[in-house]
């Protein structure tokens, strides 16, 4: 059964499900197979490459050799360092080059991808928290937008889904559900309200093609909304992870002085660069290894109230479409 939306149009896919893109946790068999059951996968650069091993045009490769449907490319666009932007462009242009068409962008101004990604025919979807970012997002020319709400995991927003709908739909651009969305009849509930789509992650870490560490997964699915707690000890800004006795231990503000550098001019940019080469470190290893530490966070948002096991990602999607189409 196809589900049309704009969103299915847009990407060329069967079914309206982005696997949104996470460092540590895309790793290429998990997007792959996202894409190969009729969704689309999407691919995080960072992980791909520093945390899973592959020089990055391989990785393309290896993921197309995996399933012929179509992936997306995330781009952090942001201007933290001219090094990182520049390798960013120069992984956009490879992306375009390798045949994707699909750009979830995030941060900063989109408009240099949405030019390249027209050129091809592609299309650029934004992610957004309020109505002023989404705003910026319309004017440089993207295609929709995915709205990321306070059920979100990871760097959550800080309204609720059906709130932040309302705030976007007179835009005159397709929006995505971005967070809370763990079982399906929330899925079915998106849509319904007027979503064109849903984006998911950590229904998606608690599947048998994610390669976090079985620690991670098992937290996951133990864990009910009540545990979801944000933290600013990772990257300085609020962080949706599972609350466990270290992280409670440890507390959920930064220090003093990073809470200082980030409100400085002079010293803001290298306070940001610093949190994320620390939480870039932090992140892999608490995906990647059991709960034997007392530093590790376990990104996920309130959507794990209706996660309950841990399953294949085509059986996981075929739940979600299934429930969708008999009620839709």
């Amino acid at each position: 059964m196809v589900m049309e939306t704009a969103l299915t149009r847009h990407a060329g896919i069967r079914y309206p499900i982005l696997c949104g893109a996470m460092f540590p946790c895309s790793n290429p068999e998990l997007v792959a197979a996202v894409s190969q059951a009729g969704g689309l996968g999407i691919i995080q650069p960072l992980s791909l490459v520093y945390v899973h091993g592959y020089d990055y045009r391989s990785g393309l490769a290896f993921i197309r050799s995996l399933t012929t449907n179509p992936v997306g490319l995330n781009a952090t666009v942001e201007r933290s360092s001219k090094t990182y932007e520049e390798r960013m462009r120069k992984w956009i242009d490879i992306g375009i080059e390798e045949g994707i068409r699909f750009f979830d962008t995030s941060l900063g101004n989109p408009k240099w991808i949405v030019e390249k990604a027209h050129q091809v025919g592609g299309v650029v979807y934004h992610k957004v928290t309020e109505r002023k970012w989404a705003e910026k997002a319309r004017d440089a020319g993207v295609d929709g937008l995915i709205a990321v709400n306070s059920r979100a995991g990871g760097h959550a927003g800080v309204r609720d889904p059906r709130e932040l709908f309302d705030e976007l739909q007179d835009l005159g651009l397709p929006v995505v559900c971005g967070g809370g969305v763990g079982e399906p009849r929330q899925f079915l509930d998106a849509l319904n309200y007027g979503y064109v789509g849903v984006m998911m992650a950590t229904r998606f870490i608690a599947s048998i093609e994610c390669t976090a560490h079985p620690d991670y997964k098992q937290a996951i699915v133990k864990a009910t909304e009540e545990d979801i707690v944000w933290t600013e000890r990772v990257t300085g800004v609020p962080l949706s992870v599972i609350r466990t006795d270290r992280v409670m231990n440890a507390g959920l503000k930064t220090n003093i002085l990073i809470r200082w550098m980030l409100q400085h001019r002079h010293f803001k940019k290298a306070a940001r660069i610093l949190l994320a080469l620390r939480s870039m470190k932090q992140l892999k290893k608490s995906a990647m290894r059991g709960a034997t530490s007392s530093k590790d966070y376990y990104q996920a948002g309130k959507s794990v109230d209706g996660i309950k096991s841990i399953e294949a990602v085509d059986g996981i999607i075929q739940q979600f479409v299934s429930t969708g189409s008999q009620e839709l």
